[in-house]
């Protein structure tokens, strides 16, 4: 089995599914000290455990790390993946050495390029659709702005051990001389290689070179071409995995925590298409006394809205000046970005709670990486089955406890201006 430590929620389903595009079976849960006691009888070809470090302080995002791969190891796992953000935010180098180190291992591979979602690493050069990651979208990240594109000098300031490159020159000439490199590479005692990938057919190469790599880090997409050179398809079936009842009469729900470029022209694209969409105005979650009365309040637009047979779209304020501003007035309230996104989940939380259980309508979609963490720990969800991609890297799940959700978790910064309308006609075909 192989065992995936993930620091998101929505990069646990998003690496999940690339294992099931590869023919495998993928199962993820929230990591807590009791998970395998939690793990379902209905067996699975990859397990997921979701750490939800990404916004944690470097010491306990690597004691969650460190923990979370004993315990897939004690599961079962006997192949491991570290699934980081594809362009390396979060605790990097604290998480790739607490799975070293939980291993007693002094070797990884790492492969970030992503090319379907147009993340490509030339020459240890990050690229995001085409632009140096300094100067991509996530430089403005609030939480972990990007502000150098060299994955090599990103990881070795975050990490004492060794880290170098595969340039892609190697990689064209192909496995063979990759596992030679690495073989090298190991003996002058580095202990991170980064691989460069330029198009998808890079990994297909690379995963023929180090498909029986005992840990690989990085982000997704290497894992669809795994399963496919390790010539096996799963052996197992979905079993008794059963898709929660819809009804038809009833709208459904989707709420909005991300702030990326694409989530906003997601959401301009579905009013545009008819979709309601309400604001949930941040700047007056956090300067009102009655947050609760607010919350309240906004829900019950969503449940009548609902019940009415309209889907509906919750989104905090996403207008760059509106941003700005609310920044402003947390930091006067002694109040930081990380402060900021806390409320904000909860906040949508809350509200994805009350509007579960008065339209008992068990079909969702939330957009946001820590959003969709804090619904799921709302609504204990501990356990979902990857269920089928609808865009590249974003796949709707199956709760594996009661009652049964069916959803999608999307990451902020992927999918196409249609996603959510397409979430929507997914959500009514399954």
């Amino acid at each position: 089995m192989i065992g995936v430590i993930a620091d998101d929620i929505t990069g646990a389903n998003d690496i999940g599914v690339m294992f099931n595009n590869g023919g495998f079976i993928s199962d993820v849960y929230s990591y807590d000290s009791n998970v395998l006691q939690e793990l379902s009888s209905t067996m699975s070809d990859v397990l997921i455990f979701d750490t939800d470090s990404r916004l944690n302080k470097i010491e306990k995002a690597y004691e969650k790390v460190f923990q979370a791969t004993k315990n897939i190891k004690q599961a079962g796992a006997t192949q491991f993946f570290n699934k980081t953000c594809s362009v390396f935010r979060g605790n990097i180098g604290a998480e790739f050495d607490a799975m070293l180190d939980a291993l007693n291992e002094e070797f990884a591979v790492i492969v970030l390029g992503f090319p379907k979602n147009g993340r490509k690493t030339i020459h240890g050069i990050h690229m995001v659709h085409d632009e140096k990651l300094e100067n991509s979208q996530f430089k403005n990240d609030p939480v972990h702005p990007m502000t150098e594109s060299n994955l090599v000098d990103i990881l070795q300031k975050q990490t004492n051990r060794k880290v170098t490159l595969i340039n892609i020159e190697t990689i064209k000439q192909g496995a063979q001389s990759i596992r030679a490199k690495l073989d090298n590479l190991r003996k002058e005692a580095f202990h991170y290689v980064i691989l460069d990938v330029e198009e998808q057919a890079d990994l297909h190469i690379i995963a023929q070179a180090i498909y029986d790599q005992k840990i690989i880090c990085g982000s997704s997409a290497i894992a669809e071409e795994i399963p496919k050179v390790q010539s096996k398809s799963s052996r197992l079936a979905q079993g008794d995995i059963q898709v929660p009842e819809s009804d038809s009469s009833k709208g459904l729900f989707c709420a909005v925590g991300s702030l990326t470029p694409q989530t906003i022209n997601q959401i301009r694209y579905a009013r545009d298409k008819g979709i309601k969409t309400i604001e949930l105005k941040t700047l007056g979650l956090i300067s009102t006394i009655d947050r609760e009365e607010m919350q309240e309040e906004l829900a019950e637009m969503v449940i009548q809205t609902i019940l009415s047979g309209d889907d509906v779209i919750v989104h905090s304020t996403n207008t760059p000046d509106l941003v700005h501003e609310t920044k402003q007035q947390a930091k006067e309230l002694g109040m930081d970005n990380t402060a900021v996104s806390k409320l904000v989940s909860n906040a949508i939380a809350f509200i994805s709670e009350k509007v579960m259980k008065e339209t008992k309508q068990y079909r969702f979609v939330i957009a946001g990486g820590d959003t969709s963490a804090t619904v799921c720990q709302r609504l204990n969800i501990r356990g979902m089955r990857v269920w089928e991609e609808i865009q590249t890297g974003l796949p709707s799940c199956i709760s594996l406890n009661k009652p049964s959700y069916l959803f999608i978790l999307k990451s902020g910064s992927f999918g196409d201006e249609t996603f959510l309308e397409k979430a929507f006609d997914h959500l009514r075909s399954q």
